[in-house]
């Protein structure tokens, strides 16, 4: 499997997620767990999705392991930083210190990507077996 595959994969299962959370608190008309909603749908949906998008135009990246361990740290930051969230909003402040320890992790994730998108690009020249076709 490649990164971006998983990116996808995991995004389309946050994205129920989040919208199974959304229908739960319009049908019990208790939204207290709504930022967690939110973080869950930004995180997990829109940001996998994206990172998916950049490895999928990167395939050496794509196939690489730390592009893996970027994107299974992100999700698993992703699923606690949801969960203390919605804890925290439910009253148990206990969840502060893990919704803080999951923050981290994300942002762990989120540099590791940058350093992806920041490295120099390593040169790629055109070999005799290389075709090259037009852009469309």
């Amino acid at each position: 499997m490649t990164a971006s595959s998983l990116s996808f994969r995991l995004a389309v299962l946050f994205v129920v997620a989040g919208m199974a959370m959304g229908i739960g608190m319009a049908a019990s008309q208790d939204h207290s767990i709504m930022p967690a909603h939110a973080h869950l749908n930004l995180l997990g949906w829109v940001s996998l999705f994206l990172f998916g998008i950049y490895y999928e135009r990167r395939p050496a990246l794509n196939a690489s392991r730390m592009a893996m361990v970027q994107v299974v740290l992100w999700s698993i930051g992703t699923v606690v930083l949801t969960v203390a969230v919605a804890a925290i909003h439910l009253g148990y402040t206990a969840a502060d210190p893990i919704a803080a320890l999951a923050s981290l992790v994300i942002l762990a994730a989120m540099l590791i990507f940058a350093y992806f998108v920041f490295r120099p690009a390593p040169v790629v020249e055109a070999g005799p077996t290389m075709r090259m076709t037009p852009a469309e």
